[in-house]
C-alpha cells in the first residue's frame, strides 16, 4: 500500500480488499444474515456497549440525519466547535428542527459545564457533540460532557459522532451513559467508504418510537424489527459487510487496548515533530485527537506545493477543512498507519521544508 495520510478514506489492507470480491448472495438467505449477525455483534466491542448496533449503507452525515429524525420532535441543542459538529446543525435545521446552539472557539473543547447551564436553562430532547473534530484535531471530553448533561437533565438523550474516532480511541457508550454513537467505516475502521454505524440505547429506541415521521430508511424502530432477525429493511452492501466482517477479526486479533496504544503512540509522535518543526497545532494541550492532527500554516509556507512533493513520493496529506482550509493542513495517523508509515512522511516533510 502506498500510504495515504488523510483522514478517510484511508488506506484499506490488500487482505480485506479481497474479501469484498466473494461471490454474492441473497440478502434475506440464512448465508448472509449468518455472516450479518456476526459483524453487528463483534461491532459492540468498539463501542464498548451490550446495546444493539445498526449498520446502514450509508456515510456518517446519513447517521446525522437519523439521529435528528429518529430522537427529536422539536427541540435539541447543538454543541458546536468545529465543522462536522456545525453540520451536524445544519442537518438539524434542514429536517425542521429547533436546535439551541452552544458554539464554543474551534480552539476550544466543549467544556461540561456549560453543557449543563444550557440544559437547565431550557429543557432539550437530545444533545449532539462530536468526539473528536475531524477539521481541527480536537477531541472533546465525551465521558465528562455526558456525565454534566445527565446531572443537569436526566431526560436529555446523549448523541455523539464517533466518525473518526471509533475503532482508535477508547469509547465506552455503556459506561458513560451515552444514547446513540455513530461511525463511518472509511477512518479509523480502515475499510472503504460506505458503511456507517450506530449503537443506539434502549431508551433512544423507546424514544424513537415515539417520533412522527421518522422517515423510512433511516427508521430506528424499522432496523430494530429486522436486526432482530439479522437482516435490514433494504438490499445492504453485501461487499462491504463481507470486508467488515473481516476487518473486524483483524482488529480484535491486534487487540483494542493495542490498537488504540498505537494510534495514541503515531499521535504523540506527529505532535511532537511537528512543535520541534515550529508549528502550532490548532487543537490545545489535552485535547487533541489521537487520530489527526491539525497544524496552523506559518507565514510563506506553500501547502499546495507540499502536497505535490509529498504526492511524487507516493503519500498523501490533507488540507484544513471548511473555514480552515487555507489556513491549516491535516496528517491523519490512523486505521492501519504504522510507526515506520508516520516516519517516512516525517523525513520527506523535513525534506521539503529543508529545501524551502
Amino acid at each position: 500500500m502506498s500510504p495515504m495520510f488523510v483522514p478517510g478514506p484511508v488506506d484499506v489492507h490488500p487482505a480485506i480488499l479481497a474479501a469484498q470480491a466473494q461471490a454474492m448472495l441473497p440478502h434475506r438467505s440464512q448465508e448472509f444474515e449468518a455472516i450479518f449477525q456476526h459483524a453487528s455483534t463483534r461491532a459492540r466491542q468498539l463501542f464498548g456497549t451490550q446495546e444493539r448496533v445498526f449498520i446502514f449503507t450509508a456515510s456518517g452525515s446519513g447517521l446525522q440525519e437519523a439521529a435528528v429524525r429518529n430522537l427529536v420532535q422539536e427541540r435539541l441543542l447543538s454543541c458546536v466547535n468545529g465543522a462536522f459538529s456545525q453540520r451536524w446543525r445544519e442537518v438539524a435545521l434542514a429536517n425542521g428542527k429547533e436546535a439551541g446552539l452552544l458554539e464554543v472557539d474551534w480552539h476550544e473543547p466543549i467544556a461540561p459545564e456549560l453543557v449543563a447551564q444550557a440544559l437547565r436553562r431550557k429543557p432539550y430532547e437530545a444533545l449532539t457533540v462530536v468526539h473528536n473534530e475531524t477539521s481541527t484535531g480536537l477531541q472533546n471530553p465525551i465521558a465528562e460532557i455526558a456525565a454534566a448533561a445527565r446531572r443537569a437533565n436526566p431526560d436529555t438523550l446523549i448523541c455523539v459522532d464517533a466518525v473518526s474516532s471509533l475503532g482508535g480511541v477508547k469509547i465506552e457508550m455503556d459506561a458513560w451513559g451515552l444514547d446513540l454513537v455513530l461511525a463511518s467505516s472509511q477512518k479509523c475502521l480502515a475499510l472503504p467508504p460506505g458503511l456507517a454505524l450506530a449503537a443506539v440505547s434502549e431508551r433512544a429506541l423507546q424514544c424513537a418510537e415515539g417520533v412522527p415521521q421518522r422517515g423510512w430508511y433511516f427508521d430506528f424502530v424499522r432496523m430494530e424489527r429486522h436486526r432482530l432477525k439479522d437482516s435490514t429493511p433494504a438490499t445492504p452492501a453485501l461487499s462491504l459487510i463481507y470486508a467488515l466482517d473481516a476487518q473486524l477479526e483483524r482488529i480484535l486479533a491486534e487487540g483494542l487496548d493495542a490498537r488504540f496504544a498505537r494510534h495514541s503512540a503515531l499521535a504523540q509522535r506527529v505532535q511532537a515533530w511537528a512543535q520541534a518543526a515550529g508549528f502550532e497545532l490548532y487543537a490545545p494541550p489535552g485535547f487533541r485527537s489521537q487520530t489527526v492532527t491539525t497544524l496552523k500554516v506559518p507565514p510563506g509556507m506553500d501547502v499546495k506545493a507540499l502536497k505535490a512533493f509529498l504526492l511524487s513520493r507516493g503519500m498523501r496529506i490533507a488540507s484544513g477543512y471548511g473555514p480552515l482550509k487555507e489556513a491549516s493542513f491535516r496528517i491523519a495517523h490512523m486505521g492501519e498507519t504504522q510507526t515506520e508509515d508516520i516516519e517516512q512522511l516525517l523525513r520527506s516533510i523535513d525534506e521539503f521544508l529543508a529545501r524551502h
